[in-house]
């Protein structure tokens, strides 16, 4: 049987044997998926990128607000060192404005020296023990020594430049020299 219009053989479906027909039974052929399972696949696809899209922003936010504060912390630890130099900044301008003695300028810079330990002492920043003290090369660092037997080797005997920790951890070495003597026996 042609189709009139189109010039193509038809088929009748009843005259077709095939595969798809065994022992007067018909196989069902699976079309693919149904329209309906389709549907569910894709939302469950729309739902899974929606809710990836979420978290990269979340993770992104996240980030930003973690450099955010780490900003802020290291602002405000900045100014809690600052605040207490401020003054101590304020009295030296003073005392560059100041018309006085020598004396006078030396007391006023005494003073100003003071308020700065203090300034350091409050942010747990203490001087290394120097001079009197025996050499050690953790917290001490030797520019010379002096040949001298009236002080036992290895004796600190003058500081260049001061040294400083912060709690139990060094900042800086402080810069001595020390007593060589050679009449004591060293191991």
């Amino acid at each position: 049987m042609q189709d009139e219009m189109t010039g193509r053989e038809i088929l009748d479906p009843e005259a077709v044997v095939g595969p798809e027909v065994e022992q007067g039974r018909e196989l069902s052929v699976d079309p693919g998926p149904l329209p309906a399972e389709l549907e569910q696949v894709k939302g469950e696809r729309d739902q899974l990128l929606d809710r990836l899209a979420r978290l990269q922003a979340e993770f992104d936010n996240a980030r930003k607000r973690e450099a955010k504060e780490r900003a802020d912390s290291r602002d405000y630890a900045v100014s809690n060192t600052v605040e207490p130099f401020l003054s101590v900044m304020d009295n030296f301008q003073l005392a560059l404005k100041a018309d006085g003695t020598k004396e006078q300028l030396r007391a006023g810079v005494e003073l100003i020296l003071k308020q700065m330990e203090d300034a350091l002492k409050g942010l747990n920043v203490v001087p290394v023990e120097t001079v009197g003290a025996q050499f050690d090369p953790r917290i001490h660092e030797a520019l010379g020594s002096i040949e001298t037997k009236e002080f036992p080797d290895h004796q600190v005997l003058e500081e260049i430049r001061r040294g400083y920790k912060i709690r139990d951890k060094l900042l800086r070495p402080a810069l001595v020299r020390i007593a060589v003597n050679p009449g004591q026996v060293t191991d």
